[in-house]
C-alpha cells in the first residue's frame, strides 16, 4: 500500500526500535526481554517482535497467551513469557509452542502441572512476586515455601522468578528500593536453599535505566524500546528515539462566515470569516474526543476546533492559507521544524503516553520502514 493512497496512517520506524533495544541492552549489560504486549504498544505485535529479534533481544514478553500464539504463528522463535494470567485450559498450547507462563497461585500451579502431564509435556513457569505493586504475585515472605512446592509438582519446571516495580519512573527512589529489598532477600533465601531459578528479573524500562542494582539476569523493557519516556521524571537517554508518527490528510478546505457552528454540538463557533479544514481521523482511530487538541499542517501548529467526530476532525487553518486538500497532517510526530510528541498529547488528554499509543485503533494502517 502506498502512503499517497491513505487518508490516515501510522509510520513505524523499525530502525528506531532496533536502535533503542541495542542501547537498552548496552545499558543493562544482561539479556533483554522486549515487551511487545498490547499490539506492540500500538506499533504492531509481529513487526516489533521481528525487529526485536533482529536487534538481538533475548526474549519477548506478552500479557496474554493469544499474543504469544500469534508470534509463534508468525514463526517468531524467541523465548516468550506470558506475564499475566493464563487459563489451565491453555497449558497444552503453551507446552506445544514452548511458551513460558506466569504462576502465583498454588491451585493454578497444580492445574498447570496436571495439564502438562496430561499432554506428556513440561510447562515452564516464572513465579511472580508482589514486592509492592499490589497486583499479581505472591508476597516475598511466602516465596520460599511457594517455590519449594512448585519443585514438587511433576510436569512443571521453575524457569524464572520476577517482580514488577510500581514507582521506578519517579524521581524519589525510596519506593523502588523498598521493593528491591524484600525481593533480594527472597532471591538470597532461594540461593541458599539451592532453588534460585535460572532467570531472576525485576526491571521495567525505568528500572533498567535508573536501577542498575536490580538488573539481575534479565531486564524487561517496554515503553522505552518505542522511544517513549517512562515518565517526565524518568526520561530516556538522548540516544533513544521515538518510532511512531501519526499522519492524516486534509479532506476538505473551505471558508465559513462569522457565527457558523462547527462539527457536532457546535462546540466551536467562528468569530470571523475563517478557513476550516476537515481531516480524515477521529476518535474511532484513537484521537480523543476532547477540546484543546492540535495538529501540524505544513510545519505550522494549528488548533482542532469543534467536536472530534468518529472519523474526522476539523482544523482552524487561517495560519496556513496555502493548505490544500490532500496535504499531510501530523497528529503525532515531526513536520518541518516542529514536533508533537506522544507525551505532549498525553498531557493534553490527561493521561500518559502508554495509553495514547496503545489506543491506536487496529483500523489504522501501519507503514513500516527501517
Amino acid at each position: 500500500m502506498q502512503m499517497d493512497e491513505l487518508t490516515t496512517w501510522l509510520e513505524i520506524d523499525l530502525g528506531a526500535i532496533k536502535n533503542n533495544i541495542r542501547e537498552l541492552h548496552s545499558i543493562a549489560g544482561v539479556p533483554l526481554m522486549a515487551v511487545v504486549k498490547a499490539n506492540g504498544y500500538g506499533h504492531g505485535l509481529v513487526e516489533v517482535a521481528r525487529a526485536a529479534r533482529e536487534a538481538a533481544a533475548d526474549w519477548c514478553g506478552v500479557a496474554r497467551i493469544e499474543e504469544a500464539l500469534a508470534l509463534r504463528l508468525a514463526s517468531l522463535n524467541l523465548p516468550i513469557l506470558v506475564l499475566g494470567y493464563t487459563s489451565p485450559l491453555r497449558v497444552r498450547e503453551a507446552v506445544e509452542n514452548h511458551i513460558s507462563l506466569t504462576v502465583y497461585d498454588m491451585d493454578v500451579a497444580r492445574a498447570y502441572a496436571e495439564a502438562a502431564q496430561a499432554c506428556h509435556g513440561i510447562v515452564k513457569v516464572h513465579t511472580k512476586v508482589d514486592s509492592g505493586m499490589g497486583r499479581l504475585g505472591i508476597f516475598p515472605e511466602d516465596g520460599l515455601g511457594f517455590v519449594q512446592a512448585l519443585h514438587a509438582l511433576p510436569g512443571l519446571e521453575v524457569e524464572g522468578l520476577f517482580t514488577h516495580f510500581a514507582r521506578a519512573d519517579e524521581i524519589d527512589r525510596k519506593a523502588t528500593l523498598w521493593q528491591i529489598e524484600p525481593f533480594q532477600k527472597l532471591v538470597d533465601c532461594l540461593s541458599q536453599a539451592g532453588m534460585r531459578p535460572q532467570l531472576v528479573h525485576a526491571c521495567n524500562s525505568a528500572g533498567t535505566i535508573y536501577f542498575p542494582e536490580a538488573h539481575y539476569d534479565l531486564v524487561r523493557c517496554g515503553i522505552s524500546i518505542y522511544g517513549l519516556h517512562p515518565s517526565a521524571e524518568a526520561p530516556n537517554p538522548p540516544s533513544l528515539r521515538p518510532a511512531l508518527t501519526w499522519k492524516a490528510r486534509l479532506s476538505s478546505v473551505k471558508y465559513f462566515p462569522p457565527g457558523q457552528g462547527i462539527s457536532y454540538n457546535h462546540r466551536y463557533t467562528t468569530s470571523n470569516r475563517e478557513r476550516i479544514g476537515a481531516v480524515s481521523a477521529g476518535y474511532a482511530d484513537g484521537f480523543r474526543r476532547r477540546l484543546g487538541n492540535f495538529a501540524l499542517v505544513q510545519g505550522q501548529r494549528v488548533n482542532v476546533v469543534g467536536g472530534v467526530c468518529m472519523d474526522q476532525i476539523m482544523l482552524q487553518l487561517d495560519r496556513v492559507p496555502e493548505a490544500r486538500i490532500g496535504d499531510e497532517v501530523v497528529l503525532i510526530g515531526r513536520q518541518g521544524s516542529d514536533a508533537i510528541t506522544a507525551e505532549e498529547v498525553a498531557a493534553a488528554w490527561g493521561t500518559n503516553n502508554y495509553e495514547v499509543v496503545c489506543g491506536m485503533a487496529a483500523r489504522l494502517p501501519r507503514i513500516y520502514f527501517d
